[in-house]
C-alpha cells in the first residue's frame, strides 16, 4: 500500500468516496430491478412500490451492514437470491388472491431473516461456508439465475402483472414489441460491454440506453407518454397516496401488528432467505479477500448483515446481501477501507430524493432485460462443462440435483439435496480407496537374526506364521466391510496378525467391532493381533489407542497387543517364535576360541586377544554403548542378547537394525573411523561380552595380522547384513 493510501489520508479518502459513488451506481439499477420484479405480480401501486422498497434495502443494508459487519470492502444491497426468494413467495400470494396480506408477509420473511442471520453469526456457522462443495454452490449459482430469468420473461415480454410464464410463454400473441425492444437494446447493451472499465458502470449504461428506446418508441407511439396505468413503466413511487417520506412512516409500523400464526406462515420461506443470503455473503467475502489482502471475520459479516436486513425490514425495504459486481467496482475505483462500502449506501440515501420523480418513467423491460443478463451470467458455465470428463461426471451430477430440486421445490432444499448428494460422493470415494496400503509376509522383514540358532522346526511355516498390514485412509462403516475382507483371510493360517496403523485418518465404533472380531476368532487360534504404530492422536482429536481400549479390542491379559513402533512389535512376536533358542543363549557364555569369526586365528593370535580384551557384564535394560559416544571399543558377545538400533526423531524412536547374541561381534563405523558410535546397542537380557579397546586393537594389528583381516571381515559382514536387511525391509514396506 502506497503512503499515501493509507485510512484517513486525503487520497483514501477520495478513493472511498469515489469507490462508494461507483458501487451506488452498479447497485441501485439492480436494487430497483430487485424490487419491481418481486412486486410485479400485484401490479398498479404495489408495483412502484417495489422500486423504492429496492432502494431502502440499498440504503440501509449499505449504511448498516458494513457498521455493524466485518468492515470489508463489500457492498451489500439487494440481491439475486432474496429477488428470486420473495418473488416466488410473492406469486404464491398473488395466486391466493391474498394482495392484501402483501407488504406484511414479505416484511416478516426479510425480519426473520434478519434475525437467523445474526444467530447465524453468533453461533459460529459463518466459518462452515469453507465446507460447502463446489459443485452445490455452482448449481446454486446456476439455479438462482434460471430462476431470475424464469421471473424477468414475463417482464421483458409485456405480459401483465401476475402472469405466468408458461401462460406467457404459450400465448406469444400477448408479447408486446414495444416491451420486447426496450428490453432487448438493455440487454444487448450488457452484453456488448460486458468489461466497460470506463467512468458509468455498464448497468447504468444498458438503462439509460433501455429508457432512450423507450422515449423514442414514444414519439410514434403516444399512448407510451402516459403515466397513469402505464404497465411498462414502474409508475409514481409511493402510488401516489403520499411522498416517500409518508411511505417510509406506513412501512415503520406495519409488523407492529403481526400474530404468531402469520409468523408460523413465513417461517420456511425466511429460513430458505437467511441461508442463501448467509451463502451469498459470505461468498462474496471469500473473492473481496482474496482481491484485498484482509482476513474477514465471517461471522461478524453474517450478524451485520443481519442488522441490514432486520432494518430494512421495518422500512418495508427488500432483503440483500453482500454481492459482487458492486463490491468488485468498489475495490478497482480505488476505495481501500470499510468508509467506502458504508458510502455507497450515503449515496443511495441522496439519489432517492435527487432521482424519485425520475425513477416512475424507468421502463420494467429495461430492468428485465438487465436481470435476464445478469441471470444468464450466474449460469456457471464451467461446473456443466464437468459432463464430458469421465472423473468429473459425479461432480455434473450434483450440480444437476441441485438446479432440479430448486426449480421444482425451492432453494433451501437444493441446497440440502446438493450437500447431502456430496457426502454419499465422498463416501463412496473414501470405499473406492483401499484401506490396505501393503501387505508383507513376515519372512521379508525377519532377519535380524541371521547369525542366531533357529529351532529345527522353524521352516517356511514358521515365517508364514506372521503378516504385517499397514492399513490407511479413514476406518469407518463405510470402509468397514472391506478392511474385514482384507482381514478374514488371515486367520486360518497365521499366529500373529500385525497392523500398523501409522496412516489411519480416522478410526469409528464400526471399524473397532471387525477388528473385535477378528480378534476373537484369533483368540480361538490361540493367534495374537498385534497393533502398532498408534497415532497420539487423529485429526478429528480422538485418542486412538485409548479409543482402542475403550472399545474392548485392547484389553490386558487378552489376545491383542499393542506396542509404539513396528519395531518393537517385530522384537514381540520373534521373541515369542523362538522363546527356547533365546533362553538357550541367554544361559550359554562362549569364550574367544568359541567365536565363529576367530576359527582361522593362531593361538598366539587368540592368546594376545585373550590379553587384549577386557570381560564386562551388562544388565537387561542398560546399554552396552549408546549413539553419540566416543567409538572406543569392539564387543564380543559372551552370552545374552543385544538389541542394535538407529535412534530417529530426536531419539524419542528407533529403528530396529540386529539382535546379536553369542559369538556375534558388536560395533559400527564409529569404531573403525575413530569417530563417534550412530547406533545404540541395548541389552535385552544380562548380558556378558569381551570389549576390545580401539588402542589396543591398534596394537594387535602391528604382530597379528590374520587377527585384524578376521576381526574387520566380521565387521564388515555385519554392518553389510544390517544394510541388506533394512534395504529389504524398506523395499517391503514401501513397495
Amino acid at each position: 500500500m502506497h503512503k499515501d493510501d493509507t485510512p484517513g489520508t486525503r487520497a483514501a479518502l477520495i478513493g472511498d468516496a469515489w469507490g462508494g459513488f461507483s458501487a451506488m451506481l452498479v447497485a441501485l439499477p439492480a436494487a430497483i430491478a430487485f424490487g419491481v420484479t418481486v412486486f410485479a405480480p400485484f401490479g398498479g401501486t404495489l408495483a412502484a412500490e417495489g422500486a423504492i422498497a429496492g432502494i431502502f434495502g440499498a440504503i440501509f443494508l449499505g449504511v448498516l451492514a458494513p457498521l455493524f459487519g466485518g468492515r470489508s470492502l463489500g457492498v451489500s444491497a439487494p440481491s439475486a437470491p432474496a429477488a428470486a426468494v420473495l418473488a416466488a413467495f410473492a406469486g404464491e400470494l398473488a395466486h391466493q388472491g391474498l394482495a392484501d396480506t402483501v407488504l406484511l408477509q414479505l416484511g416478516l420473511i426479510v425480519f426473520l431473516a434478519g434475525v437467523l442471520q445474526i444467530v447465524l453469526g453468533f453461533a459460529g456457522v459463518g466459518r462452515l461456508i469453507k465446507f460447502v462443495p463446489y459443485p452445490v454452490v455452482s448449481g446454486f449459482l446456476s439455479a438462482v439465475g434460471l430462476i431470475l430469468i424464469g421471473g424477468q420473461l414475463p417482464r421483458l415480454l409485456g405480459a401483465p402483472a401476475g402472469a405466468s410464464l408458461t401462460d406467457v410463454v404459450l400465448h406469444p400473441l400477448s408479447w408486446s414489441g414495444h416491451s420486447l425492444l426496450v428490453g432487448a437494446v438493455a440487454a444487448g447493451v450488457m452484453v456488448a460491454v460486458p468489461k466497460r472499465r470506463g467512468a458509468i458502470p455498464v448497468a447504468i449504461l444498458a438503462l439509460l440506453a433501455g429508457i432512450l428506446a423507450y422515449f423514442t418508441l414514444s414519439l410514434f407511439d403516444p399512448a407510451l407518454r402516459l403515466l397513469a396505468g402505464n404497465r411498462m413503466l414502474i409508475g409514481l413511487l409511493g402510488g401516489g397516496d403520499g411522498d416517500v417520506a409518508d411511505m417510509l412512516r406506513r412501512h415503520a409500523f406495519l409488523l407492529h401488528g403481526f400474530t404468531l400464526q402469520q409468523l408460523l406462515q413465513v417461517l420456511a420461506p425466511a429460513l430458505t432467505l437467511a441461508a442463501l443470503l448467509s451463502i451469498d455473503t459470505l461468498k462474496t467475502g471469500l473473492v473481496v479477500e482474496t482481491m484485498t489482502a484482509v482476513r474477514l471475520d465471517p461471522d461478524r459479516e453474517l450478524i451485520g448483515q443481519g442488522v441490514g436486513n432486520l432494518a430494512s425490514a421495518l422500512v418495508g425495504g427488500l432483503a440483500g446481501s453482500a454481492t459482487l459486481g458492486p463490491s468488485l467496482v468498489n475495490i478497482s475505483s480505488g476505495a481501500i477501507s470499510w468508509r467506502s462500502s458504508l458510502l455507497a449506501g450515503v449515496f443511495a440515501l441522496l439519489a432517492l430524493f435527487v432521482l424519485a420523480p425520475l425513477i416512475a418513467w424507468v421502463p420494467v423491460a429495461a430492468l428485465a432485460g438487465i436481470l435476464i443478463v445478469l441471470g444468464a451470467r450466474m449460469i456457471d458455465r464451467r461446473g456443466l462443462a464437468f459432463f464430458f470428463a469421465p472423473d468429473t461426471r459425479l461432480d455434473f451430477a450434483v450440480i444437476v440435483v441441485v438446479v432440479l430440486v430448486a426449480l421444482s421445490t425451492n432453494l433451501v432444499a437444493a441446497s440440502a439435496a446438493g450437500v447431502g448428494f456430496s457426502i454419499l460422493l465422498f463416501i463412496r470415494e473414501q470405499t473406492r480407496s483401499s484401506v490396505v496400503r501393503s501387505r508383507i509376509e513376515g519372512r521379508e522383514i525377519f532377519s535380524r537374526r541371521a547369525g542366531a540358532p533357529v529351532p529345527a522346526d522353524a521352516g517356511d511355516a514358521d515365517e508364514g506364521e506372521v503378516v504385517v498390514f499397514e492399513l490407511q485412509g479413514s476406518l469407518f462403516f463405510g470402509t468397514a466391510s472391506q478392511l474385514q475382507s482384507a482381514l478374514e483371510p488371515e486367520i486360518g493360517n497365521r499366529r500373529f496378525l500385525i497392523l500398523s496403523m501409522r496412516r489411519v485418518q480416522s478410526l469409528d465404533v464400526t471399524a473397532t467391532h471387525v477388528l473385535e472380531q477378528i480378534k476373537d476368532r484369533l483368540e480361538q487360534r490361540d493367534a495374537y493381533l498385534v497393533f502398532c504404530d498408534i497415532p497420539k492422536g487423529l485429526p478429528s482429536g480422538l485418542k486412538m489407542k485409548r479409543f482402542l481400549k475403550e472399545t474392548g479390542v485392547v484389553r490386558p491379559s487378552e489376545k491383542a497387543v499393542a506396542f509404539r513402533q513396528l519395531d518393537e512389535a517385530l522384537d514381540w512376536v520373534e521373541a515369542q517364535q523362538m522363546s527356547g533358542a533365546a533362553s538357550a543363549q541367554a544361559a550359554a557364555a562362549l569364550t574367544l576360541r568359541d567365536m565363529p569369526a576367530l576359527a582361522g586365528c593362531s593361538p598366539a593370535a587368540l592368546a594376545a586377544l585373550q590379553a587384549a580384551v577386557e570381560p564386562r557384564a551388562v544388565k537387561s535394560g542398560k546399554r552396552v554403548f549408546k549413539s553419540g559416544a566416543d567409538g572406543e571399543a569392539l564387543f564380543f558377545v559372551s552370552r545374552g542378547l543385544v538389541r542394535v538400533s538407529v535412534p530417529i526423531q530426536k531419539k524419542t524412536q528407533s529403528y530396529h537394525l540386529a539382535t546379536c547374541g553369542p559369538g556375534e561381534l558388536v560395533g559400527d563405523m564409529g569404531f573403525v573411523e575413530g569417530g563417534l558410535y550412530g547406533m545404540d546397542a541395548l541389552a535385552l537380557t544380562d548380558v556378558e561380552v569381551f570389549a576390545l579397546p580401539r588402542a589396543r586393537f591398534d596394537a594387535l594389528a602391528a604382530e597379528h595380522s590374520e587377527l585384524v583381516v578376521a576381526l574387520l571381515g566380521q565387521l564388515t559382514r555385519s554392518l553389510a547384513a544390517r544394510l541388506h536387511t533394512a534395504v529389504g525391509e524398506v523395499q517391503a514396506l514401501r513397495g
